[in-house]
């Protein structure tokens, strides 16, 4: 792989350096803004490799750390939810260093290139994960908070009714404690206001995706409507804690909406629906969870850009909404046009419906793995394969680059007419 990369990479530069323009256009195209650290907080969709770590705390093992998680990319596990990469490895590859004069299409091969070759030869993941955190490590060009099976609401909401001996899920490192590791780390990157703004200001700030451990964890023991009646919690809580970042100094900031739950094959076994009205024609994926999906989308935009609204001066601030639902239902429905096939079947499970088996996970004895995860969706449960966060992530980075004026980043997602697989 490292010689085909160096090759590619070789023949990127040289485009790159050709006098003649590699793309036709009457005015060069606009510098694209570079940022020099990347901060991410979130759940399994992020996570670099806290999750081991916490589980570690609580002598809980991971299968993450197994193979045959990472064998796409990194040829081992890392520690992340996948077999490869996340969509914060390929946004950070585009948007972090670089050069402002390249085509965009060149510039984001040449960062692909740059970050295999450094991942495979030094195994060194894009945004550190700051709980695996060597000695000597500094993080000034950035952490990543996220750990897989965290919730935007603190956990003690989740255990107020466990019985004597209940579920330890979630842990404890939901949205709040994350936000106070950044907190903790803030004193070592920055010592004045002003430096602290300057370093913020010209770093990435992911918040998310949060939310779907909150429902998930809750759905065994509440109904869908009352699942809905603490969404407007969950959408506060990630409000105020990108409220909170932009006090320290942040001023572009991603916020990713929720997937379409109702899709992931865990969800459809394990709560499926007797009736088949239940169920989108289109997709075959559970309608009323979905639609809890799209509706805390929905509130997310509408705080957003209310956020967006209060700051001063006008423009000081982008808070961009990272669509996560579109995209999936895009792959669900047009799988062809993706290079997908069985999309609602997991690429590594275990033997049952849709490969999911709540007793043979991913890596088990028994486990059953796809030939090609690149054909595939889901990889191992709610969690998707590196070939599907590849078109996740270029969506976000299109909205990374030009947002729009709401200030949300995208358009508003339109609703869709005891849990073993946290996020």
């Amino acid at each position: 792989m490292g010689k085909l990369c160096l090759l590619v990479c070789a023949v990127s530069l040289l485009l790159a350096s050709s006098p003649e323009p590699v793309l036709a256009a009457s005015s060069p195209p606009p510098a694209r803004r570079r940022y020099g650290s990347i901060f991410s907080l979130g759940d399994s969709y992020a996570d670099t490799g806290n999750g081991p770590v916490v589980f570690g705390w609580h002598s809980i093992a991971n299968p993450v750390m197994r193979p045959p998680y990472g064998s796409t990319f990194f040829g081992r596990p890392t520690g992340r939810n996948c077999d490869g990469r996340l969509p914060i490895d390929f946004l950070g590859a585009s948007l972090a260093g670089g050069s402002d004069h390249l085509p965009i299409v060149v510039d984001l091969l040449i960062a692909l290139c740059l970050l295999a070759l450094a991942a495979e030869s030094l195994g060194l993941p894009l945004v550190p994960p700051f709980l695996a955190r060597s000695g000597t490590a500094t993080f000034r060009r950035g952490a990543n908070f996220a750990v897989g099976g965290a919730t935007a609401l603190d956990a003690s909401f989740f255990h107020r009714w466990d019985p004597p001996g209940g579920s330890v899920f979630p842990l404890n490192t939901s949205l709040g404690v994350q936000m106070q590791w950044f907190e903790s780390l803030k004193p070592s990157l920055c010592a004045t206001t002003k430096q602290c703004k300057e370093l913020f200001g010209r770093s990435l700030f992911f918040v998310g995706a949060f939310g779907a451990n909150d429902y998930l964890l809750s759905l065994a023991a509440k109904s869908i409507d009352e699942l809905r009646s603490f969404v407007p919690d969950v959408v506060r809580t990630i409000s105020m804690a990108v409220e909170r970042l932009i006090r320290h100094g942040a001023t572009t900031l991603v916020v990713p909406g929720l997937i379409p739950v109702g899709c992931a094959p865990p969800v459809l076994v394990t709560f499926a629906d007797p009736d088949p009205a239940g169920y989108d024609p289109r997709t075959g994926c559970l309608k009323a969870i979905n639609d809890l999906a799209a509706h805390h989308n929905a509130l997310l935009q509408d705080a957003l850009r209310e956020l967006q609204a209060k700051q001063r001066p006008a423009g000081a601030v982008t808070v961009v909404y990272a669509d996560f639902f579109r995209p999936v239902i895009e792959m669900v429905t047009s799988p062809a046009k993706f290079g997908f096939e069985n999309v609602l079947t997991l690429c590594c499970g275990g033997p049952g419906r849709f490969n999911y088996n709540k007793q043979v996970f991913c890596g088990d004895p028994g486990a059953i793995r796809c030939r090609d995860p690149s054909a595939r969706l889901f990889w191992d449960g709610v969690h998707l394969t590196e070939a599907a966060y590849r078109h996740v992530a270029a969506g976000w980075l299109s909205s990374i680059e030009s947002p729009r004026s709401a200030g949300a980043g995208t358009n508003r997602t339109a609703p869709t007419a005891t849990v073993e697989f946290p996020c």
